[in-house]
């Protein structure tokens, strides 16, 4: 499915079951779209996370039964998935900045939010320096955390930042490994890749995935705190960066969900996982260069 086509799906879908427990893995299973890349694609080009978006079109709706006045604040707040009028209330009046009783009073104080409408204009997606190639199978290892995409582009750059603080001194002429999680990062260049997975079960759904900060695995004992992974042989659409780091690799990353998506409709998304390679040298330099790997597969017609 055409991506920008996706995202209106998604929203229609949601629209139709805001009274019901969807979460967004309901919603990337009806527009046949990763979760990952679902959160993350809708997120970009709306400024919204799914789960920011249902809860404020819920309070809304709310707000306007509130209004109305013919229900309940305990009814409410069932009707629109909390499990206390007290929960209810705390996210109402958070939202619309006055209590339920005060809206009643003053309907001017509605905080207004209707349903998002996606229209997206393509400018320069086609100057954007890409290729699509087929990549052999390999493995990586390196080091795992868990991130939201709400907050994954200001989390990411700080949990690079912490290994380059304990680990980037083993890049300096002189400096040996002292143990096997030293050597394997030396050995294995840990630092080439940061690889993005969205494997995690229901947590995905809450917007979580892994990362990891990973080099290619070759072989040998994983040292305790260490993951290995694999990625399949796949076709990639390959994006290059030129720039200091990460304002470069997060303006191209971007541009993918703004521009190329919606003005490539030849290609869709084809499975949970993205890559980036960074190259060896200074990250803040204005010519320093990575890349984004996204695997894709040709749209059936």
């Amino acid at each position: 499915m055409e991506w920008t086509e996706s995202l209106r799906k998604a929203i229609c879908y949601m629209e139709a079951h805001l009274l019901e427990d969807i979460r967004a893995e309901d919603v990337a299973e009806e527009v046949h779209i990763s979760p990952f890349y679902l959160q993350k694609g809708f997120s970009i080009v709306t400024g919204y996370s799914i789960g920011e978006y249902l809860r404020s079109r819920r309070l809304y709706l709310a707000a306007l039964d509130v209004a109305a006045g013919n229900e309940k604040i305990i009814d409410l707040a069932y009707k629109y998935g909390y499990e206390t009028p007290e929960s209810f209330t705390k996210a109402f009046t958070r939202f619309h900045g006055a209590a339920p009783v005060q809206i009643k009073k003053d309907t001017g104080k509605i905080r207004p939010f209707l349903p998002l409408k996606i229209r997206l204009e393509v400018k320069g997606g086609t100057d954007m320096d890409v290729t699509v190639e087929k990549k052999k199978g390999f493995q990586v290892i390196g080091f795992e955390r868990i991130f939201s995409a709400e907050d994954s582009y200001q989390k990411i750059p700080e949990f690079w930042a912490e290994y380059s603080k304990k680990y980037g001194t083993l890049w300096e002429k002189g400096r040996q490994p002292e143990n096997a999680v030293e050597e394997t990062v030396v050995n294995c260049e840990v630092g080439e890749y940061g690889i993005c997975i969205d494997d995690l079960g229901e947590q995905v759904s809450c917007g979580k995935f892994r990362y990891l900060i990973a080099g290619i695995y070759t072989g040998g004992e994983i040292p305790e705190g260490m993951k290995v992974y694999e990625l399949p042989e796949l076709e990639w659409a390959c994006f290059r960066c030129v720039g200091a780091m990460p304002g470069a690799l997060q303006s191209v990353n971007t541009r993918i969900f703004k521009e190329w998506l919606p003005g490539n409709p030849e290609y869709e998304v084809a499975r949970y996982v993205n890559v980036e390679w960074y190259s060896k040298g200074d990250m803040s330099s204005n010519d320093y260069e990575s890349a984004i790997w996204l695997p894709v597969k040709k749209v059936s017609r």
